[in-house]
């Protein structure tokens, strides 16, 4: 990718995410419901409700009220919640950091559990177990990840109750923490406890989140590793006497791992917006689980930051795997 290439994207960028916040200010004027009486009490006046409206800048016309908001955004000001009267920004960022390691740890489990079994595919092809790979593999891509969730509550919160069913950690370990980072800062700092209990609150949505990527790695990873074995310059090196295994992780794999990659990329930010539903099945503290109570609240300023913050961040790992797979595109790096 040339930097001509990478301005072109961040212009693209900006654009999308202008087109966001303009349709999601929009729908949320649109749709039934007024954000004011969620706050007022039954004896409020209708001066006390106009005043509400006005102190909120509802009073005002669409265009008028959207001008006002974007100028505040692009000041980085999101303005200020209407259910809990903090800031907007000061809100995702408090939130933000539980989602991201939720994500990113998923993702993980994902990339590395099905990168394990396409290389096991990849060698088993033609043997009694590819047909069974591929059929349990099946399954895993047709349950989506909130199946998944409340199928692990079930199984390791009631029936088998070896990990903690809802929160994010045990609230007498989180006096201490400097920065809303649980994990990694337990983990850097050697708090060994909290980092073991942050862990094994983390582990069933993790899982529900991580299972359906897994799956979906296996699938493209082994037919990408499929097409590669069939190469001349693989067949050359099982002609040299090289091991199945060697094959597979030091010739087909560097080539298989392209697409895969991209796919994986695109699959995260579905990722990240599925962390809404799995956050509010294990009562997580993250900013899906926070999306969902603004939503009931019809709180318009803390949405507006949510989505716009999701938008950023799906636009962000699109970029950041697009520059990746053109890194270890093999074609790139040979002409470099």
């Amino acid at each position: 990718m040339t930097v001509s290439d990478l301005l072109n994207r961040l212009i693209m960028a900006v654009l999308t995410l202008m087109g966001v916040a303009v349709i999601v200010f929009c729908l949320l004027r649109i749709v039934p419901g007024d954000p004011v009486a969620m706050m007022i009490s039954p004896s409020a006046t209708p001066a006390d409700i106009a005043a509400l409206r006005a102190h909120y800048g509802l009073d005002l016309g669409l265009a008028q009220q959207f001008a006002i908001w974007f100028g505040d955004v692009l000041k980085g000001d999101f303005g200020t919640s209407i259910s809990q009267r903090r800031d907007v920004l000061e809100l995702i960022g408090g939130r933000l950091p539980a989602t991201l390691e939720l994500a990113f740890a998923a993702l993980v489990f994902g990339v590395l559990t099905g990168g394990m079994i396409a290389v096991l595919g990849a060698l088993a092809r033609g043997t009694k177990l590819d047909p069974a790979l591929d059929f349990i593999n099946g399954l895993f891509l047709a349950v989506p990840d909130f199946v998944w969730a409340l199928a692990l509550v079930l199984l390791l919160g009631v029936c088998w109750p070896v990990f903690p069913l809802s929160g994010r950690i045990d609230p007498g370990l989180t006096t201490d923490f400097r920065t809303d980072f649980y994990l990694i800062e337990s983990l850097v700092t050697f708090k060994f406890a909290a980092f073991a209990d942050i862990l094994a609150h983390m582990v069933m949505p993790m899982l529900a989140l991580g299972l359906p990527l897994a799956a979906i790695v296996v699938r493209t990873l082994k037919e990408a590793l499929a097409e590669a074995m069939v190469q001349d310059y693989v067949l050359l090196a099982r002609l040299k006497g090289m091991s199945p295994l060697r094959l597979v992780l030091q010739e087909a794999l560097r080539n298989a791992v392209g697409p895969t990659l991209t796919l994986t990329g695109v699959q995260f930010t579905f990722m990240i917006g599925g962390t809404v539903i799995v956050e509010r099945i294990f009562s997580y503290p993250g900013l899906g689980n926070m999306a969902i109570d603004a939503v009931i609240n019809r709180d318009l300023p803390l949405i507006q930051g949510i989505v716009l913050t999701f938008g950023a961040i799906f636009i962000l790992v699109n970029i950041l795997v697009d520059l990746i797979a053109a890194w270890l595109n093999p074609r790139n790096a040979a002409h470099g």
